[in-house]
Order: structure tokens, then C-alpha cells, then sequence
């Protein structure tokens, strides 16, 4: 697969060592079946339009503005000026100011993972020394940086030769766990206990990527293939049955899934 493009550009500094960076996603869904919004009765697809909602007109491109609500149908309007007027250091500028031991950070808070990179040889040997550095003291580093123009908090953690930034989620983000397990039973069998550790040791296994493969996903791209196989229905002008009462060609593609992720299921039973 050829590298994405990088998603953000700027610098990696720590003290007095700087170095140019790129950081792309370090997931994605593009691979993952999509839908298009068709019109049942032509086939055509469907687009969609902001209106305006009082008039009731569609509301061109260059007519579109963000805006805050300060009151009923009263709103303060931000240009693209102003927006950028307000942007920070963070934009274009990891610094590297704190840094926590690395089995502190609670799983919870972490947001999205990014692939952080060097982005010019020039700056290959700072960006090794910053990712050696830490791997050497088996820490993180806590910084923040803008994206989409919101200032995230961020942990950057070394793997392999490369730097894993994941964004953080916000303290009120978080819901307080002791608000939802207060109450629960915390006594516990012993032989129970003890019957299943010896169902877990049994059950352990290295991961694989494929502990998580998406059972629904292969059965719609199986369906999809075996659609393509099958000779294209024409598009009809209007969705009207035939004149001997048979259906439409028209095919509800979620009809079909559900009933061949059943019969995935139900094979997987008998298995």
C-alpha cells in the first residue's frame, strides 16, 4: 500500500532539539464497504444540499459561514479570518514539555492514534535521538498540538523507529467509573474463580489482528461479489411491478445482507 498522504506537517521539539515531522491517521475505514443514497423508483443517486431555513433555497458554497448561537435564531458569524486569527503555537509545533512513565496512561483517555514521522532526512538524526530518549526511560511525552482546529492533548509514545501520537480525551469526556460500578457484589466463589482460570489458560492465545475481523463486512463483500457476477438489472424508469405481478429488478442490498450474514451465523453454529 502506498504511504497516505500526511494528514498534518510541522515541527518535533524537545529543549533545544527540533526536527521536521509529518503525522498521517494511524487508522482508517476507506476499506470498508459504503453505501450510496439512490432513488428507489430511477436509480440515480441522491445529493444532498444545505437549505436555507427559512426561505426554504438551497444555499451556495460560497454563501456558507460558520456561526454561534447566542440567542433564538441570533448568531455571532465567524469568517475563515477570524478562525485563523485565534490559531496558536500548537499548529505547527509539537513541544514535547512533560513526559509520565508509560504504564500510567489510563487506556480510557485514549482518543485516535497517529503515525508521527520524520519528514525530512535533514531531520532524521533529532528525530531519533527524541525517540531513543524515551524509549530509554520507558516514558511518554505529554504535549498538545491543533487539529481541525481544536487544541488536543496528546501522548507520543516510540514504537519501532517511529513515534505513536495518540490524542487525548478531555477530563470531562470521561465519565467517573465509580458513578456506574458502585454496588456491585464484589464477593466472588473461590472454586468458581478457580474453575475459570483454568478455562482462560486453555483459551490463551498470541493476538492477531484477525481476533477482530469483522464477520458482517466479509459477508457483504461476498454478497457485492457475487452481485457483480450476475448480469446488471437495467434501470427502470419507474419502480412498478411487471404486468404478470413479479417484483421489480430493484434490490434491497440490507435485505440480502441480513440474510446472508444469517446464514454465515448459522453454518458458523452447526460447525
Amino acid at each position: 500500500m502506498a504511504p497516505r498522504r500526511p494528514y498534518w506537517r510541522g515541527y518535533l521539539k524537545l529543549s533545544l532539539v527540533t526536527c521536521p515531522v509529518a503525522m498521517v491517521p494511524a487508522t482508517s475505514e476507506s476499506e470498508k464497504v459504503r453505501f450510496h443514497t439512490l432513488n428507489r423508483e430511477s436509480g440515480n443517486r441522491v445529493v444532498s444540499q444545505y437549505i436555507d431555513s427559512v426561505t426554504g433555497k438551497p444555499v451556495k458554497d460560497e454563501d456558507e459561514a460558520k456561526g454561534y448561537e447566542r440567542g433564538e435564531d441570533d448568531y455571532v458569524i465567524l469568517t475563515d479570518d477570524d478562525l485563523e486569527s485565534v490559531e496558536l503555537e500548537t499548529v505547527r509545533t509539537i513541544e514535547i514539555e512533560k513526559f509520565v512513565a508509560r504504564n500510567k496512561i489510563e487506556w480510557i483517555y485514549l482518543d485516535t492514534p497517529y503515525y508521527l514521522t520524520a519528514n525530512e532526512k535533514i531531520g532524521d538524526e533529532a528525530f531519533a535521538v527524541i525517540r531513543e530518549a524515551m524509549k530509554a526511560q520507558n516514558v511518554v511525552g505529554v504535549s498538545r498540538v491543533v487539529l481541525g482546529r481544536r487544541e488536543r492533548a496528546v501522548v507520543l509514545e516510540p514504537r519501532g523507529d517511529g513515534i505513536v501520537v495518540w490524542t487525548l480525551r478531555f477530563g470531562d469526556e470521561v465519565r467517573p467509573e465509580k458513578e456506574y460500578f458502585t454496588g456491585i457484589d464484589k464477593k466472588s466463589d473461590a472454586k468458581g474463580v478457580a474453575a475459570l482460570e483454568k478455562v482462560i489458560k486453555k483459551r490463551m492465545k498470541d493476538w492477531s489482528p484477525e481476533m477482530v475481523s469483522d464477520p458482517i463486512q466479509e459477508s457483504l463483500l461476498k454478497l457485492i461479489a457475487d452481485k457483480k457476477k450476475a448480469k446488471p438489472a437495467k434501470k427502470a424508469a419507474k419502480s412498478k411491478k411487471d404486468d404478470d405481478g413479479k417484483p421489480s429488478n430493484v434490490v434491497n442490498i440490507m435485505d440480502a445482507l441480513k440474510k446472508s450474514v444469517a446464514r454465515e451465523l448459522r453454518s458458523r453454529k452447526s460447525g
